[in-house]
């Protein structure tokens, strides 16, 4: 039977459609981190070069890709958003942000506390981390630009032209380390020619896709949360069972 995926690009069917789908994506994110992080810390071996200080991989390395795929993810929803007037899109390119910024923030943190063992220093003006530094700017920039616009749709269209212009940031980040002579190693995951042990190769997957279910449980959450501030004057929001009794869905 075929199922009519335009139906849930409206914000009343995608309400209920992201109710069902969160518990699913936040159990399997608790389960694939603690799995992740079992076998990332313990089970993997000791690196011959960096010992176990190339541990903090395992969380730095899928939080960076996630900071990079989620920016583009909320600047393809700005734009259809822009282009198209569709309310959901706006909604999910807001509700993504706060998301992608604090896994930039986690990226940018976890490289500080393996750059110092490696590099003797927190920070360096790496090609690399200083565009992952501009994306999290990016990211603060998207959520305190649509703050600061009272009117929503007016917001929407400002964050999304950002978003946009922001996103030719994305594969600078990435082939940072081929353009200029950085101090930062080159991609991690690779599929094939890589010589990483297959353990860590099955850590650092498993973490990618915690961070990715973690991510889909936590925008759901929100856009949720957000359709039901923009759509508080509607009728279909009063019949929500538990909305009604907050003063919010009457106004």
């Amino acid at each position: 039977m075929a199922i009519n995926w335009f139906k849930y690009a409206a914000p009343t069917t995608f309400y209920g459609l992201a109710g069902k789908m969160i518990p699913w994506f936040a159990v399997s994110a608790a389960l694939l981190f603690c799995a992740g992080l079992y076998i990332g810390f313990f089970v993997a071996p000791v690196d011959a070069q960096q010992g176990e200080f190339y541990r903090i991989i395992f969380i730095h390395v899928p939080t960076s890709i996630l900071s990079m795929f989620l920016y583009l993810i909320m600047a393809g929803y700005a734009a259809l958003g822009l282009v198209f007037n569709t309310r959901l899109s706006s909604m999910m390119a807001s509700a993504i942000a706060p998301t992608g910024a604090l896994f930039a923030f986690i990226s940018l943190w976890t490289g500080a506390l393996w750059g110092k063992p490696m590099w003797g220093a927190w920070w360096m003006w790496d090609a690399r981390l200083t565009s992952e530094l501009i994306l999290l700017f990016l990211y603060l920039g998207f959520i305190a630009l649509h703050a600061s616009i009272d009117d929503p749709r007016r917001a929407d269209r400002a964050a999304a032209l950002l978003a946009i212009v922001g996103s030719v940031n994305v594969p600078i980040i990435y082939f940072s380390v081929q353009w200029w002579n950085t101090l930062h190693q080159g991609s991690t995951i690779k599929f094939s020619g890589t010589t990483m042990h297959v353990v860590m190769q099955q850590a650092l997957l498993i973490m990618l896709l915690a961070c990715w279910s973690y991510a889909f449980a936590v925008v759901l959450a929100r856009v949720r949360s957000i359709i039901l501030e923009r759509e508080r004057n509607t009728t279909w929001i009063t019949q929500i069972p538990g909305v009604a009794e907050f003063p919010e869905a009457k106004r």
